[in-house]
């Protein structure tokens, strides 16, 4: 498969902030003479401490013909797809398309492959389209996945997964070969269908299909 065939198998910060905590001990005498045979002492101006400056986030920016995208945020999996649930699996399935556009844009795949079996055709093939394009210095502007529509009977399949069909569109993508050159693929002007088949698994959901209907 060529290194943008895969266009068709698929149609996503915190800051810590340090605390300074100042302790102050006092300490005196219960001897009134002792306190007495004190000399004055030296007023102590109070210490200061200052507050770290928040460090600043590295700012987003999108692929061009300059080079490839930078700073690219990592999608989290919101807590509503971590529940066994219709409205879990949904979210999750809009999660896992987050991640596919997170690999368009930086080529790194492993977020999704984490997610994913070694059964997903379309995963196998975002994999190796993403290792030809960022393997050899290129990288993609656009192409991300656009979901019209997403939903589930929730009902179970003799393998024991939850089927979700989602309506899909790609948009435009240029694909930078690294020096230069580019290839501009137009995207879809009418939405097509996928299939996911998701089981829920003891970490979570899990995707072992995700493939176009031909419709």
């Amino acid at each position: 498969m060529s290194s943008l065939g895969v266009r068709r198998q698929f149609a996503a910060v915190s800051l810590a902030l340090a605390g300074a905590l100042v302790l102050g001990a006092c300490s005196g005498s219960d001897d009134p003479d002792a306190d007495a045979a004190q000399s004055p002492s030296s007023p102590v101006s109070p210490s200061t401490s200052s507050t770290p400056s928040p460090t600043p986030t590295a700012t987003y920016k999108p692929a061009s013909a300059e080079g490839p995208a930078e700073n690219v945020p990592l999608p989290e999996m919101p807590e509503e797809a971590k529940v066994e649930s219709k409205e879990g699996l949904i979210a999750f399935a809009r999660y896992w398309y987050e991640l596919v556009n997170y690999g368009y844009e930086t080529g790194d795949v492993e977020p999704v492959k984490a997610i994913s079996g070694p059964d997903c055709f379309a995963c196998q093939s975002l994999y190796s389209g993403m290792g030809d394009v960022y393997g050899t210095g290129g990288w993609i502007q656009g192409g991300d996945i656009e979901i019209l529509t997403l939903d589930s009977d929730y009902q179970l399949t003799p393998e024991g997964r939850r089927q979700v069909l989602v309506s899909v569109k790609q948009r435009d993508m240029v694909y930078w070969d690294g020096t230069g050159n580019a290839d501009r693929r137009p995207g879809d002007e009418i939405s097509f269908l996928q299939i996911m088949e998701i089981s829920f698994e003891d970490d979570g959901w899990y995707v072992h299909i995700a493939e176009s209907t031909g419709d």
